[in-house]
């Protein structure tokens, strides 16, 4: 079985998918993106094509190899996402191939269904309380918000107590026995991280995400000695590589590797390999499209310590289409008390509907992220 060729669709809301095909008629699906640099990311998956066309698709560590270490300059997050893409549809063809789902060639599952949260309160968090009441009368066992808006460098203390009001509301419309995720977004330096920190401590939030930009990683040392919280991050790292450093200093709690970003399939079991040997849980990060969220499970599906999944489902992003509506069975993904059973279908356990996707790239999109500024006009974090 040889590769015979790549091609890309840019369709809404703002994703990009990948469809490789062979000269056994078997073709594979990947989800190769970097929210907002969509035409950056296909520019590289066909910079990439030279190592693949004509090349046996089930070789997938060595075909990996050679993308990442066929460059002087590697890893970053358009050329990890553009090899993520490509590997996970490899391995959609692998597992077709040999008529199984990914991860009973990784080993073989460890649970039986993975839980998942649900987002809540958009960008600019609001309305949370009502929200998060409406996602656990949905099903939903764990909801996530972003924790503020832009904040400066040292901010006034109105903004910590509006994010801890926010925070407070939600604990008290869900109660006790619901996680509520927090995500800082790296919108907020250490300095405020601090003051959020002690004044969440309260309501006892399931973790708190990206408390910093993961280049100021140095910080979650100090953070970690005032937090009574779990700390999660890594969307935004990757590679083993890219996580060495963070598992070895022990400042982190939950590792989130996005399966679109961090290098695939493959790449995402090994960084979690490396977590459970640090005692470090796994919630890989996926506000993506259904190609990546089926990635996605089938890492969870052989991975003992990931313990909750990130999905898109309503998504504040997903304007005019949602996570199901490129599926030829939009019952792929079924939602049960806040988990989702583990796919059973060969490869990534999902059928694409190709004629929908071919219509929609005709569309297209030209998502980007906001730029926000604070109030003295100076850039801040989105």
């Amino acid at each position: 079985m040889k590769i015979t060729g790549l091609e890309l669709f840019k369709v809404p809301p703002r994703w990009l998918f990948l469809k490789v095909s062979t000269d056994a008629g078997i073709v594979g699906w990947g989800e190769p993106v970097v929210e907002g640099r969509a035409e950056t990311v296909k520019a590289a998956v066909l910079e990439l094509e030279e190592f693949l066309i004509g090349k046996d698709p089930r070789r997938i560590e060595d075909l990996w190899q050679a993308m990442y270490r066929g460059g002087f300059y590697r890893g970053g997050p358009v050329l990890t996402s553009a090899i993520s893409g490509i590997e996970q549809a490899l391995w959609d063809i692998k597992g077709k191939y040999y008529n199984a789902p990914v991860y009973e060639l990784l080993g073989g599952p460890v649970r039986d269904r993975i839980r998942v949260y649900t987002w809540i309160g958009g960008d600019r968090p609001h309305a949370v309380a009502k929200a998060a009441k409406e996602a656990v009368d949905a099903g939903f066992t764990a909801v996530k918000m972003n924790a503020t808006e832009e904040m400066h460098y040292v901010d006034c203390l109105t903004k910590v107590d509006a994010a801890v009001e926010r925070l407070a509301a939600v604990r008290e419309a869900v109660g006790e026995g619901v996680g509520i995720g927090v995500d800082f977004h790296g919108r907020v330096t250490k300095t405020m991280a601090k003051v959020l920190i002690k004044a969440m401590a309260p309501y006892r939030p399931m973790f708190i995400e990206e408390p910093v930009l993961p280049e100021n990683n140095e910080a979650l040392k100090e953070l970690a000695r005032v937090a009574p919280i779990p700390i999660a991050t890594g969307e935004r790292m990757y590679t083993r590589w890219g996580f060495k450093a963070l598992l070895a200093e022990g400042v982190v709690d939950i590792i989130q590797p996005d399966v679109s970003h961090a290098g695939g399939i493959l790449e995402t079991r090994k960084i979690a390999a490396m977590a459970e040997a640090y005692d470090v849980a796994v919630a890989l990060h996926c506000p993506l499209g259904p190609i990546a969220l089926a990635a996605c499970l089938q890492v969870d599906a052989c991975t003992p310590n990931a313990f909750i999944q990130e999905q898109s489902l309503g998504i504040h992003y997903n304007q005019g289409t949602d996570l199901l509506d490129y599926l030829e069975d939009p019952k792929e993904f079924r939602y049960e008390g806040g988990y989702v059973p583990l796919p059973h279908k060969p490869g990534l356990g999902i059928e694409i509907d190709e004629a929908k996707v071919r219509e929609a790239a005709k569309i297209g999109h030209d998502w980007k992220n906001p730029i926000w500024r604070r109030e003295d006009g100076t850039v801040a974090e989105w």
